[in-house]
């Protein structure tokens, strides 16, 4: 597979971040993480790559035996170690000026950071998501329909054929299940997982409903949101929540969930682009506040009257766009125009197809290419 073609926006902010602090890199499995950590190391002379997956590399990890010049530190997988943060802080708290640290990894590593323990002030965190448009434009042109069918995984993305990129995903797809989620939760109940999985496929977009899965897993409501966050926590979906000035409430409102790699998608062309749409914002939105420190966050809006807007970005819990997603080059969505009215939110009406990009009742009508050049990352 040739990830040499591809190049990530993210690099050059990663390598001026480990000058100044350890960097945690977190991410789906197998969205490139390895990948671009060796290629930042190709920056030092002396770096070093560990995975606890390794034997030989865990007892070097246990002796901290690494050479006295090393100048990076890569460690990969290491949530798997017992007590990892406190290693880690002993490691960073002890090492070197000139030594730099990346930590990568997906599920656990990200989970660390509610808990409020002493690695706070320590790090700096880059979440690295499925290659986006803009990214696909700096050494190959995708179209956008490729990575719409595709997604943006490595894999898939630069498979050769539809069917060689549809048999990675059933792999991952199926490995992530029976491995990574037995590891997880020691979730006994694969079959459900599976056909959840299945369900959910299919239901993209709309505003979920635990008591409708439950009823056709015949589980209870409350095992479906488990297995649901189990899902999140792997990367494999993530919700996109209705916004609201009371954070509590917004919560018990109905999510909207999206997957990671769009190609799991199971919908007409709407739904897929929707789908893609939420990954790129998410992608945006993560990137922001990695970046600046700016709290983004991406929701959708929601009236009791079941008035919709498929998503808002939300700067320091204040709307700053809201979004439309639409296939084909339609009128201007009358629920758009009720929340750009009403609240004066600046609106975007993202279009796949479009003929002709237009100003109409002040909401911009855009052509998808262009919407997406134009977000940070």
């Amino acid at each position: 597979m040739h990830f040499s073609r591809m190049r990530r926006i993210q690099k050059e902010i990663i390598e001026q971040d480990l000058n100044k602090k350890m960097v945690f890199l977190v991410g789906p499995r197998q969205v490139g993480k390895t990948w671009l950590a060796k290629e930042i190391s190709k920056n030092y002379e002396n770096s070093l790559y560990l995975n606890y997956d390794s034997s030989k590399d865990r007892e070097m990890m246990k002796d901290e035996s690494w050479l006295p010049n090393t100048d990076l530190l890569i460690f990969d997988e290491i949530h798997k170690m017992p007590k990892w943060k406190n290693y880690i802080k002993g490691v960073f708290d002890n090492k070197p000026d000139d030594m730099h640290i990346l930590v990568t990894g997906s599920a656990r590593l990200n989970t660390f950071r509610q808990s409020g323990d002493s690695l706070a002030g320590r790090y700096f965190i880059h979440h690295l998501l499925p290659f986006s448009y803009k990214e696909s434009l700096i050494d190959k042109k995708f179209t956008l329909d490729h990575l719409i069918e595709r997604g943006g995984f490595p894999e898939t993305l630069l498979a050769d054929s539809p069917e060689e990129a549809v048999r990675w995903r059933k792999l991952y797809s199926d490995n992530l299940i029976r491995d990574d989620i037995l590891d997880f939760e020691n979730i006994q109940k694969l079959k459900t997982m599976q056909l959840l999985l299945k369900l959910l496929q299919k239901r993209v977009a709309s505003p979920l409903s635990y008591k409708s899965l439950a009823e056709d897993l015949d589980k209870a409501p409350n095992t479906i949101k488990k297995y649901i966050q189990i899902l999140e926590s792997l990367y494999i979906v993530f919700r996109v929540t209705p916004f609201s000035n009371n954070i509590a409430r917004s919560l018990k409102k109905e999510p909207k969930l999206y997957f990671y790699d769009t190609g799991m998608v199971d919908g007409d062309e709407g739904a897929k682009f929707e789908n893609y749409l939420a990954v790129s914002l998410l992608k945006h939105s993560l990137h922001l506040t990695d970046t600046t420190g700016e709290e983004t966050q991406l929701c959708y809006m929601r009236t009791k009257e079941k008035k919709e807007v498929d998503f808002c970005l939300t700067s320091n819990d204040e709307p700053i766009l809201l979004i439309e997603a639409k296939t084909a080059d339609t009128a201007i969505s009358k629920d758009i125009f009720y929340f750009h009215q009403k609240y004066k939110i600046p609106a975007t009406q993202v279009v796949l197809y479009l003929r002709k990009e237009r100003i109409q009742k002040n909401i911009t009508i855009q052509k998808s290419e262009v919407f997406l050049k134009e977000l940070s990352i």
